[in-house]
């Protein structure tokens, strides 16, 4: 359990320090850890990990918590103004102790179910593939609507980490549904695998 909340509290870390240092890599590295797909794939790697659904849930909220408020924390102590975005005259939900309380418990509520989605995602075969898509879709939808929306004014290196991400995770869906597909018909195909499995 320390380990996996030392996880969490390394991910805040390396999110909010990432875009103090100057770089297109520490650039790019701010921008995954800044997106809500990588946090949702942290908490479900911590689910997928874990040998039973209530310690996947569990563990995966607590450590999506600690990652959130470090993360949020680390920015209050020395703001940078968040890419793409023209922060002149508006207030941003993640600034101040109320902002930071505010993500905090909403990583608390949504840590839980996605770490038992990633538990469920163990499930063998087409059962479990629902839950093993759910992180790539997160990533194409929500890289799909940043370059929709922000690409135009965040720039050259956000705008391609965004695209290769939503490549990447289009490929790992499509990875992930030919595997469960080869792995459904290995199984008709020989009796005994399959009787083996069940």
């Amino acid at each position: 359990m320390p380990t996996i909340l030392g996880a969490g509290l390394v991910m805040g870390l390396v999110g909010a320090l990432a875009i103090k240092l100057d770089g297109p890599i520490f650039h790019a590295v701010n921008i995954v850890f800044s997106g809500g797909w990588s946090w949702a794939c942290f908490a479900f790697l911590v689910g997928y990990f874990r040998p039973s659904r209530l310690e996947a849930a569990l563990l995966a909220s607590s450590a999506l918590a600690v990652g959130v408020v470090v993360y949020y924390l680390s920015k209050a102590l020395s703001p940078v103004t968040p890419i793409g975005m023209d922060v002149s005259g508006a207030s941003s939900g993640g600034d101040g102790s109320s902002g930071i309380l505010m993500w905090g418990m909403a990583a608390f509520l949504f840590g839980a179910p996605v770490g038992l989605f990633g538990n469920l995602a163990r499930i063998p075969g087409i059962a479990g593939l629902s839950f093993r898509l759910l992180i790539p879709l997160i990533a194409f939808y929500e890289t799909s609507v940043r370059l929709d929306v922000e690409a135009a004014t965040a720039g050259p290196v956000p705008e391609a980490t965004w695209s290769t991400i939503r490549v990447l995770a289009a490929l790992a869906a499509v990875a992930l549904v030919g595997h469960t597909l080869w792995r459904w018909r290995t199984r008709h195909d020989d009796p005994d695998v399959g009787a083996d499995s069940d």
